[in-house]
C-alpha cells in the first residue's frame, strides 16, 4: 500500500520520478502583464447575461507584443458563469479565437478562453481579481495539475458607443482541454466520484490548498447542481484507468483569500466568516497527508514571493494577505494545529477504514 501511495505522489507533485507534463502553450509560458484591447458589442453580450443561450458577438482584439508591435484578430465574445454572470454589474467575458488566425501568434493554439474581471467598478473589486489570479498561481506553484493564467491589462471599447471605454486588470485561464492533454490525462464527465476512486496524493494536496487560501466553494466527489461532476473541481484521469480520479481546482471568488463583499462560508459551517479556516479535505491512507503537507512547506517561501513580489497588490492588501498566509503556515508549523484542525477535521473515516481493510 505504502508503495503505490509514495508512486501516486510522484506522479501528484511533480518532483523527480513523476512523469513530466509538456510544455505550456506560449500564453501561458510567461508571467508578464499582456496590454490588450477588445472592440465588440459590449453593450448587446451583457444584455444576454440572463438568457440560458447566449450568441457569440463578433469583434476585434489587439495587443502588443514583444516588440511593441500591434497585432489584431478577430474574436467573438459572450458572457459566461453562473452567479457572477447574475451577480456582477461587470459580469465575466468569454473569448473565441480562430485558431487559424492565431497562429505564430502569442495566442497560438488558443480558441476559447475564459476571461476572470472585476465584478463591479472600483478599485476594490479590482484587488479581487488580483488575488484570485494569485490563488491560482499558487496551486501552480504546488503542482503542474493546474490551470495556467495570464495577466491583461484590458481596455473594453464597446463598438455600438453605449458604454464609455473603460480598463481593467484581468486574467485568462487555460483551457480545460487544454490542460487535461498538457499533462497527458483525460477529463471525466461523471456524475460523482467515489472516496475510493480518489488519487489521495493529488486530493490531499489539493485539499491544503483550499485550506491556505480558506475555500469552501468546492467538492471533489460531486456537485452542489444538476450538472456533472464536481463543484467547481476539473476531474482528470489516467487515459488507461479512470479510477484513479485528480481534482483540479478552479473558482476562487468565494475564498477567504479574495474576501469579495458576496463570499459567505457555506450554511453547513458554524464559521462566521468566509476569512475563517474550516478544513473539509477528505481523510487520507497513512503517510498520504503528512507527505503534501512536507511538499506544501517546501513551497512555501515561493507562495509568500509570489504574494510579496505582486505589483499589482496594494500595499495594504498585501500586508493583510502576507499575514493570512502567515497565519496558515503557523498550522502546518505545529503538530498538534495540524492534527486538531486538520486531521481532527477529515471526513470519510468509515470509507478510509473500508478502502485499507480490502487492501
Amino acid at each position: 500500500m505504502k508503495q503505490i501511495i509514495t508512486g501516486l505522489l510522484l506522479f501528484a507533485l511533480g518532483v523527480p520520478g513523476a512523469a513530466h507534463a509538456a510544455e505550456k502553450q506560449a500564453l501561458f509560458q510567461d508571467d508578464s502583464v499582456i496590454k490588450a484591447v477588445l472592440t465588440a458589442p459590449i453593450t448587446q453580450a451583457f444584455a444576454q447575461r440572463g438568457q440560458d443561450v447566449r450568441i457569440y458577438l463578433p469583434g476585434q482584439w489587439s495587443y502588443a507584443t514583444a516588440e511593441g508591435a500591434t497585432q489584431r484578430l478577430d474574436v467573438s465574445i459572450r458572457t459566461r458563469g453562473l452567479f457572477r454572470r447574475e451577480y456582477c454589474k461587470l459580469p465575466p467575458l468569454q473569448l473565441n479565437f480562430k485558431k487559424g488566425q492565431v497562429k505564430k501568434t502569442l495566442f497560438a493554439g488558443q480558441n476559447k478562453l475564459k476571461v476572470v474581471s472585476p465584478c463591479q467598478d472600483g478599485a476594490k473589486s479590482q484587488q479581487h481579481v488580483v488575488l484570485e489570479y494569485l490563488a491560482y498561481r499558487t496551486f501552480e506553484i504546488l503542482t503542474d495539475k493546474s490551470f495556467g493564467t495570464r495577466l491583461i491589462r484590458l481596455s473594453y471599447v464597446d463598438s455600438d458607443e453605449k458604454m464609455p471605454p473603460w480598463t481593467d486588470l484581468v486574467f485568462v485561464i487555460e483551457d480545460d482541454n487544454d490542460m487535461a492533454k498538457r499533462l497527458g490525462l483525460t477529463r471525466l464527465k461523471v456524475v460523482a466520484n467515489r472516496f475510493d476512486q480518489m488519487d489521495h496524493p493529488t486530493t490531499a494536496l489539493t485539499e491544503l490548498f483550499q485550506l491556505l487560501i480558506a475555500n469552501n466553494d468546492y467538492s471533489v466527489l460531486r456537485s452542489e447542481e444538476t450538472r456533472e461532476c464536481c463543484h467547481n473541481s476539473e476531474i482528470l484521469a489516467l487515459k488507461d484507468n479512470a479510477d484513479v480520479r485528480i481534482p483540479v481546482p478552479y473558482d476562487f471568488d468565494l475564498s477567504g483569500l479574495v474576501d469579495t463583499k458576496y463570499a459567505a462560508p457555506p450554511t453547513f459551517l458554524k464559521t462566521r466568516f468566509v476569512t475563517t479556516r474550516y478544513y473539509r479535505g477528505l481523510c487520507q491512507p497513512p503517510g498520504v497527508l503528512e507527505d503534501a503537507i512536507a511538499h506544501v512547506q517546501s513551497k512555501r517561501e515561493e507562495i509568500i514571493g509570489l504574494f510579496t513580489n505582486s505589483r499589482e497588490l496594494e500595499p495594504k492588501t498585501k500586508k493583510k494577505t502576507l499575514k493570512f498566509i502567515e497565519d496558515y503556515f503557523e498550522i502546518l508549523d505545529d503538530p498538534k494545529k495540524v492534527n486538531k484542525e486538520i486531521v481532527g477535521r477529515c471526513r470519510g473515516h468509515e470509507e478510509l477504514e473500508a478502502m485499507l481493510s480490502r487492501d
